[in-house]
């Protein structure tokens, strides 16, 4: 007998060397998913939003992913850890969505946040899904006032913020949703690339820098009034160059909003708390420009229209459109109009400077 094994008898031992071998698991997608049961898809699963936003960890530079699925997570949640990313199935079809308005905190126990989401912490990051606000706007409308064609209001319902702490915050193809300030860009740069915003009035506002890369803008009709709102409220520090900027977006509006209806946008000078009172900063001078953007009729010739704000010692004075840093370059369609004193055009050689890297100063996803 032959002290080599035969051909066979190696195959053989081989295929049970790898039958007996230990199976290595696929490495999950995420870190979590929002589920009452285990999924393959995740490494653990939680009932809510907010308690997978805990288990995030608090501090590091690798992406915390949770998969939010199809469905509706009715939730107010806060991202204080640094690289949360939402994933979504899509963009209709994940929501996350709650009903907080600025009256509501006037009750007791009411929250200090009107948002559905705030953003405390840097590198966040969502995809594929919608984050709304849908408390009733249109059956609380206040009435309106001498100074302001939309009213002293307490109906404010955010559905996303940007908050202390917020930077390098990016978006794409989620929608925010909601009708008087949808979207709150309070601090640090974000960047939000095919995504869709609706509201009425100042639904986009801040003094963040926010850099709209190809989305749909749509603005929403206030039933029964016979002027809609303005799209943009800046707040900008005198001392940063960028603001709200829109770069080959769409104005979209609802189909029965009537033509010359709707605001590019105005200044916004924030009420803010000094050593000698209450009044508007001095130092904010929004900026917002639109560059390259299809418009449809909804917009006002004029383009942008002033705001109220509070004087030192409680008077009451008007911010004029020609005082801040409000901008077009390159606009196209019904709403476009012709470029004027109000509607100030980017010479060519400036608007150059209006790319994505430029204005969030270095950062690119």
């Amino acid at each position: 007998m032959s002290r080599f094994p035969d051909r066979r008898s190696v195959v053989l031992a081989g295929l049970a060397g790898l039958t007996a071998a230990p199976a290595f698991a696929k490495p999950a997608a995420f870190d979590a998913v929002l589920s009452d049961k285990p999924d393959p898809r995740a490494a653990r699963s939680f009932a809510t939003l907010g308690e997978a936003l805990a288990a995030a960890p608090a501090s590091g530079d690798k992406p915390f992913r949770i998969l939010v699925p199809k469905g509706t997570w009715r939730e107010q949640v806060t991202v204080t850890k640094p690289n949360v990313h939402l994933v979504g199935e899509g963009r209709a079809a994940s929501v996350i969505v709650f009903n907080e308005y600025a009256a509501g905190r006037n009750r007791p126990g009411g929250p200090s946040e009107i948002a559905t989401m705030t953003v405390l912490a840097p590198g966040f990051r969502a995809e594929r899904l919608t984050i709304a606000n849908d408390f009733d706007y249109p059956h609380n409308m206040p009435a309106e006032v001498d100074y302001d064609r939309t009213g002293a209001s307490g109906a404010q319902a955010t559905a996303l913020k940007l908050g202390e702490g917020s930077d390098r915050a990016y978006f794409e193809d989620v929608a925010l949703t909601g009708w008087q300030d949808t979207l709150f860009t309070d601090a640090g740069r974000s960047l939000f690339r095919n995504c869709f915003i609706s509201g009425c009035v100042d639904f986009i506002y801040g003094r963040g820098v926010a850099v709209f890369d190809r989305c749909e803008i749509r603005s929403r009709t206030r039933p029964g009034k016979d002027f809609h709102g303005f799209i943009a409220a800046p707040d900008t520090d005198r001392r940063q160059p960028y603001g709200l900027v829109f770069l080959d977006c769409r104005l979209t509006r609802d189909p029965d909003m009537p033509r010359h209806t709707m605001a590019l946008g105005r200044p916004w000078r924030h009420t803010m708390t000094f050593p000698d009172g209450r009044y508007g900063n001095p130092d904010a001078v929004g900026h917002a420009a639109f560059v390259r953007c299809w418009m449809d009729d909804h917009i006002v010739p004029e383009g942008w229209y002033p705001m109220h704000y509070n004087l030192k010692g409680g008077r009451r004075a008007m911010y004029q459109p020609e005082d801040a840093r409000l901008f077009e370059y390159a606009s196209r369609g019904p709403g476009a109009g012709r470029p004027s004193g109000r509607r100030r055009q980017l010479p060519a050689g400036q608007a150059k400077a209006y790319t994505v890297s430029n204005l969030l100063k270095g950062w690119r996803p």
